[in-house]
């Protein structure tokens, strides 16, 4: 293909008509139109306000002079913003857009001052699904209701789910002292609760995530009545919604509680990078890097949604994110829409597993199994870049099958233009992925990272109006030692650097922008949160349930019983557990399903307690790749303009060489740096780096195979022969790895022995 295009060009013709759905949540891109809209905006900037202030832990009633807290501060400015609205109200100017931002903030600080010393964590979690509620049903009522009646009753629902974090909020002693012996009032609290979030969910995520809880409530509820071995001693209504709506087991589990922490930061943390630009700066590095390569268009999806990955939450989000370019650019540069919508899906979602964010499960998983987070970070790296390999590949031999070629040099970005301009946006990524290995916690590594961006947006508008260059130099280093503090100050200095540089935005040109863009990305980070914490908090009816009744106890037995004969069996069950499990369900609750009943049975049968469960995250992200479902499939299919099936079996054949990447961990731990029985010191790593060899052979085999192509077409016989030999290098069985590299010499050579044949007389010619 000679002609040359624009890429930007390229991704106006080819853009869909009518906006993208993304099957993972249902919410629109804003908040609604009109007053409803205003209020609901605010809302959504308080309810990031108040995940920050219980997230950082900011004291808000620790004296900072003479006995002025930063409450008594607050506070008073809040008095003094009431009385400049009511000033320029006496001056005939509107002030709704104020007082309803006066309202909200004044809302959320007051939720948090009830308690000295910071909120206890059952009321954090109550009040943060409490803001999920509301803003999820006041989103819905403000752009589905089709009538005021349905307009109400999305607002009533809310507020409803609202209420009922305040309910815990304000009787959590009362609720304490008497566990255990609910009244009817705690009794029609429970109800509701479950009822408004799985209604919620059903609307938002749609009807997979409700009905595999409901599954799980209703065995609580019946499951005395099933044969053995499933049948279990019996639960009344009021132990089940004892367990599932009060206390720590059900609705407010541990993944609510990421939710609220950990989960929440890094959303805020990825929305603050967007509105920095840091999507356009892995879009224009991309493109630099691999847009004029053989296949560049598709080489660029794969290598900007890795980039997207390290700080996306969603996979799903990210194709609609990216696909908008990259999709309609494989397609004009002459790929197959089902192929252009495969590559991106299957691209997107490695993303979950891309370190240091991984969909934010690496919180979940090291809550669960109580391991240092860097530990789960480190298990996933080297699968993660395996993974993209083989994506990486599939596009370069689908490029050489089909004759494809890159875009012309001339119509790129450079890349080093790119990172010279925006260097700065990657600081944040840095310090967050330093800290993280250098053993602090993930939710001090995120409040810093979320801090330094913030403290960057703010600092980038001042520093364009500072027009004498040497004193830009000297600010940006001040600047940089003040922040390199956050480690030994803390908290007090980012709250008192981010505060002095807002009063100067409001001083400089441009920075009344930068201020908007910071609250934008508040209310945007609450709005991307939705899908994630509604998912962590229903998929606590499925941790109730296991610790309730122990079936998870019992699946895995069976599991055992199976793995007992023969490992690979029990694995391949157990994949296709989590494949089907996984189908329809976003990454947070599609891990904490699968985890809780197979990952336990993994572990009895010696699998390594975190390769076992990254066995189980593994398959359960690729099931957002499976037919029927496929949710990534299904994101992409609008933007491709082709079948949902059809990018699906695209998107598995081209992550098919991934799949073999987990069961090689599970035969050599090593894959995933984990500890070897015998082996330290350079033993260790040389074990590793063999294994990594072995791996990225196996990837490359899969790939061929898969494709029919390496340097020239494959015929059949020589696929299944590269399959083969793929096959050998996974098992880790006596004298498989002697097959295995034998055959890998004998197909490589035959194949390169028929590509030379081919060439020559084409040379001769």
């Amino acid at each position: 293909m000679s002609q040359g295009v624009n890429a930007s060009e390229v991704a106006t013709l080819e853009a869909p008509s009518t906006p993208v759905a993304n099957p993972e949540h249902g919410l629109p891109e804003n908040f609604g139109e009109g007053l409803l809209g205003k209020l609901l905006f605010w809302i959504a900037v308080a309810f990031s306000t108040f995940q920050i202030v219980t997230s950082f832990g900011i004291p808000l009633d620790r004296p900072l002079f003479a006995n002025i807290t930063l409450m008594y501060l607050i506070g008073a400015a809040f008095v003094a913003w009431a009385g400049w609205l009511v000033f320029l109200r006496m001056k005939g100017r509107d002030v709704i857009s104020g007082a309803l931002a006066l309202v909200a903030l004044a809302v959320a600080f007051g939720l948090i001052i009830k308690f000295p010393g910071g909120l206890p964590s059952q009321v954090v979690r109550a009040i943060h699904v409490g803001f999920l509620s509301l803003v999820a049903g006041a989103m819905l009522a403000n752009h589905k209701a089709r009538s005021p009646v349905t307009l109400a009753l999305g607002w009533i629902i809310g507020l409803a789910g609202f209420a009922i974090g305040m309910y815990h909020w304000g009787l959590y002693e009362e609720l304490l002292i008497r566990s255990g012996e609910l009244t009817q009032l705690d009794m029609i609290v429970g109800i509701a609760a479950i009822a408004i979030l799985f209604y919620l969910v059903w609307r938002v995520m749609g009807p997979a995530l409700p009905i595999v809880a409901g599954i799980f409530l209703a065995y609580c509820l019946f499951g005395n009545y099933l044969p053995a071995p499933f049948d279990h001693r019996g639960y009344s209504l009021e132990q089940v919604i004892e367990h599932m709506s009060f206390g720590t087991e059900g609705l407010y589990a541990t993944p609510t509680l990421v939710s609220a922490t950990y989960i929440f930061l890094f959303i805020l943390f990825g929305a603050f990078l967007e509105r920095a630009g840091m999507i356009q700066l892995f879009t224009d590095v991309a493109m630099g890097l691999f847009g004029s390569a053989k296949g560049g268009p598709a080489k660029v999806a794969v290598f900007s949604s890795a980039l997207m990955g390290t700080i996306s939450g969603s996979g799903v989000a990210n194709v609609v994110s990216t696909g908008q370019f990259t999709i309609p650019l494989m397609k004009r540069f002459g790929y197959r829409s089902e192929f252009a919508g495969g590559v991106e899906a299957t691209a997107s979602m490695g993303g979950q597993i891309m370190p240091p964010v991984m969909g934010a499960v690496a919180f979940i998983m090291a809550e669960t199994i109580d391991v240092p987070y860097v530990e789960i970070v480190k298990a996933a790296i080297i699968p993660a870049i395996l993974y993209y390999m083989s994506a990486f590949l599939a596009v370069h031999l689908e490029a050489g099958k089909s004759g494809l070629r890159g875009l012309a040099k001339s119509e790129l970005p450079s890349a080093a233009r790119a990172l010279k301009e925006k260097w700065h946006l990657i600081l944040p990524l840095a310090v967050l992925v330093y800290l993280l290995f250098s053993g602090y916690t993930p939710l001090f590594a995120g409040s810093i990272g979320l801090a330094l961006t913030v403290v960057l947006i703010l600092a980038g508008s001042f520093a364009l109006g500072i027009l004498n260059q040497t004193v830009r130099i000297l600010f940006w280093v001040g600047l940089g030692l003040i922040a390199g503090a956050f480690l030994w100050v803390g908290v007090t200095l980012v709250l008192a650097l981010v505060a002095i540089l807002i009063v100067l935005s409001l001083f400089v040109r441009g920075g009344p922008g930068t201020l908007e863009a910071c609250r934008d990305a508040l209310a945007d980070g609450a709005r991307q949160a939705l899908p994630v914490g509604l998912a962590c908090a229903v998929v606590g009816i499925v941790i109730g349930t296991m610790t309730l009744t122990g079936i998870g106890t019992i699946f895995g037995n069976w599991v055992v019983s199976i793995g007992r004969d023969s490992l690979i069996a029990s694995l391949v069950l157990t994949m296709f557990v989590s494949l089907i499990l996984g189908m329809g369900i976003p990454t947070i609750p599609n891990y904490i399903i699968t985890s809780s009943l197979a990952a336990p049975a993994l572990l009895t049968l010696d699998v390594p307690l975190i390769v076992s469960h990254m066995f189980v995250f593994y398959f359960g992200i690729m099931a957002d790749l499976t037919p029927p479902v496929a949710l990534a499939a299904f994101a992409a299919a609008p933007i491709a303009k082709a079948s949902g099936f059809r990018i699906g079996f695209a998107a598995l054949r081209i992550a098919l060489p991934g799949f073999v990447i987990p069961y090689m961990a599970v035969y050599d731990p090593a894959l995933m740096m984990q500890p070897v029985d015998g082996l330290s010191g350079a033993a260790y790593w040389a074990n590793v780096a063999y294994m990594v060899v072995k791996a990225g052979l196996a990837v490359v085999l899969w790939g061929a195979a898969s494709v029919g192509y390496l340097s020239v077409r494959m015929p059949w016989w020589e696929r299944i022969a590269a399959a083969v030999a793929a096959a050998f290098l996974v098992l880790a069985l006596p004298i498989t790895d002697e097959i295995g590299f034998a055959l890998t010499v004998l197909v490589l050579g035959v194949h390169f022995w028929r590509s030379r044949r081919s060439a020559a007389p084409a040379v001769n010619r």
